[in-house]
């Protein structure tokens, strides 16, 4: 005769092959020689639920680990189908018991996450995500649901990194490149984030986004200022969502500013010439509007201005590269506001001197920058694609272009990869000409 063992192979062979049947059959019979067979109990269990009945294999797996309690799998097991039918509670304590016996089990640590998120316990499922990917960073699903718990919670730069981290897993080639890069730059890998911009632009040579990119992730050829086809390309692609990005999730601080800014200046109502340089969407728009006799909006994206152009707080909204179009309004605007629109702009000579040309006599000029702190000069292309500049820098720069500071107030810009962009409002007029 057959011992239980024995016969415990060919029910397993069964089960594996899909024969529920005849496993089911086999798992009986041992159970007959031996009722208090832990395995064929354990896998009798499994069938039971597999076959719809829930409740009778929930308590096979209970007798299960009850006759095997070191078999860490099977609390895992257990939980596992207490969570499929809800009984969060149960389950989440199943899987305690097998971390006790391992506690160095990831899929257990995310089966926890899961049946303490069902049941509303955020924070605690928050943790045993994160034991998870810290116990195996190469796990893309507890990414993944970290990164909707901390959604959840409100943590979006947490989240969006544990989300980077799912998609970086498997980098496979057909993931659009620019998602990829940006992935990388967002967990701080930053030579990967080059690779892959080094290998799209390989496969694209004339591709905006890839050559401005490796030049910012590699330090290697970086322009003076954001060639104007990766500008476009770049606000084109993003307009729609734009504004719910930069100020929703990156905390973007210049819009906010900008009325009590103004406020303070005591400037007339509804009397000046205003240009809204870089306009984007038009979230400067309303702040500037009540001091404007006219308000214009320039900017490369036109998918941008589209937006800005719903918000009818403009009484002219024009598509053009900002330098050009400054270099043909000569004394033209009282006030020229240029808000995050100097970060695609390096060397600002060009710039300066052609928003002098277009401000009328003591014209203002505010505009916000990202500070490129000491002991650094002049100004760098950093890898989020944006340049900052050093205070030394910009004062010798809109001192020769014929600017004197109102004011310089450092700022917290943004929010980037969880920590404060630093950066400085720069309030300057220009100066008046002597006369002879």
């Amino acid at each position: 005769m057959q011992t239980a063992d024995g016969m415990m192979v060919s029910a397993l062979d069964a089960h594996h092959a899909g024969q529920l049947d005849e496993a089911e059959l086999q798992y009986r019979q041992i159970l007959e020689q031996a009722p208090e067979h832990p395995t064929a109990t354990h896998f009798l269990g499994i069938l039971q639920h597999q076959k719809g009945d829930s409740d009778a294999g929930i308590r096979l797996l209970r007798k299960s680990v009850e006759l095997a309690p070191e078999r860490e799998e099977w609390h895992n097991d257990l939980g596992n189908m207490l969570a499929a039918t809800k009984r969060h509670d149960e389950a989440a304590a199943a899987f305690m018991a097998a971390l006790q016996l391992n506690p160095n089990n990831p899929e257990v640590w995310n089966n926890l996450g899961a049946v303490l998120q069902g049941s509303g316990q955020l924070e605690g499922a928050t943790l045993a995500y994160e034991n998870a990917v810290k116990l195996n960073p190469g796990f893309e699903e507890a990414h993944n649901n970290l990164g909707n718990i901390l959604t959840q919670l409100g943590r979006v730069e947490d989240a969006a990194r544990s989300f980077s981290a799912a998609y970086v897993v498997r980098p496979d080639p057909a993931k659009p490149r620019q998602m990829l890069g940006s992935a990388y730059y967002s967990l701080g890998r930053i030579a990967e984030a080059a690779q892959v911009y080094r290998q799209w632009l390989e496969e694209e040579p004339g591709n905006p986004i890839a050559r401005h990119m490796l030049s910012a992730c590699s330090g290697q050829e970086v322009p003076e200022r954001a060639a104007t086809s990766y500008v476009e390309t770049h606000f084109d692609q993003y307009a729609l969502t734009f504004e719910s990005k930069l100020v929703g999730n990156l905390a973007y601080s210049i819009p906010a500013m900008l009325a009590p800014t103004l406020k303070e200046l005591a400037l007339p109502t509804d009397a000046l010439q205003v240009l809204d340089a870089g306009c984007g969407t038009g979230l400067c728009g309303p702040p500037l509007r009540q001091y404007a006799k006219h308000l214009i909006g320039v900017d490369l994206s036109a998918k941008c201005l589209a937006v800005a152009a719903e918000k009818t707080v403009y009484d002219e909204l024009v598509k053009s590269e900002l330098v050009e179009y400054l270099s043909t309004t000569a004394r033209t605007f009282d006030l020229i506001v240029v808000a995050d629109t100097l970060v695609y702009f390096g060397n600002l000579e060009k710039f300066l001197q052609a928003a002098a040309n277009a401000l009328g006599e003591a014209g203002l000029l505010i505009a916000s920058v990202e500070e490129l702190a000491p002991p650094h000069a002049g100004f760098t292309l950093n890898p989020s694609g944006r340049y900052s500049h050093s205070r030394e820098y910009l004062l010798a720069q809109f001192t020769a272009a014929g600017f004197e500071f109102h004011s310089i107030i450092p700022v917290d810009v943004r929010t980037e990869l969880g920590k404060p962009v630093k950066g400085l409002l720069l309030i300057a007029r220009k100066r008046a000409l002597k006369q002879d």
